[in-house]
């Protein structure tokens, strides 16, 4: 399912939802811990985890470039949320029946050519972060990505018009 995209005032905020088969304390830990979130979101390393924290985003090109984004809210087994760009990335975890709703919001403050790219690349980073949760690695899969990137610029060209 491709992100909902909504109109605000402060840019858009696009919303991925994935009801998971995993109690919560697995997916956060998915997500907090290092050896577990580079299997699936290879650009980021938890430096500091907690409320002005710190995560080092690393650009894998060989160069050994990386920056430090700050984390702006958070609440253990419920909330990361960090800077993105001009933006920012929000993940919030809750409870359910079968396992937990994790919630990917990204906060864009304006459009651009790179749009149709960030949000096509967080849908495969799910898809493999699901995978990984069912106990399987997956490499990322590129052809996936470009045929989601196809479909996100369709939806970031309506948002324009």
């Amino acid at each position: 399912m491709l992100a909902v995209i909504e109109k605000g005032e402060g840019g858009i905020i696009a919303r991925f939802e994935r009801l998971l088969n995993h109690p919560v304390e697995k997916v956060w830990a998915a997500i907090t811990e290092n050896d577990k979130l580079e299997k699936w979101m290879s650009n980021l390393e938890i430096e500091e985890l907690g409320k002005e924290g710190t995560i080092k985003f690393n650009m894998n090109d060989g160069s050994g470039s990386s920056f430090d984004i700050k984390i702006r809210d958070f609440q253990k087994h419920s909330v990361l949320e960090f800077e993105w760009g001009d933006g920012w990335v929000r993940f919030e975890l809750s409870p359910q029946t079968d396992g937990c709703l994790l919630v990917l919001k990204e906060s864009i403050p304006t459009l651009s050519a790179h749009t149709s790219k960030d949000l096509a690349g967080w849908h495969v980073c799910l898809e493999m972060l699901s995978t990984l949760l069912a106990g399987h690695y997956i490499d990322f899969p590129k052809g996936e990505w470009e045929k989601l990137h196809e479909k996100y610029i369709i939806v970031v060209n309506q948002i324009e018009e």
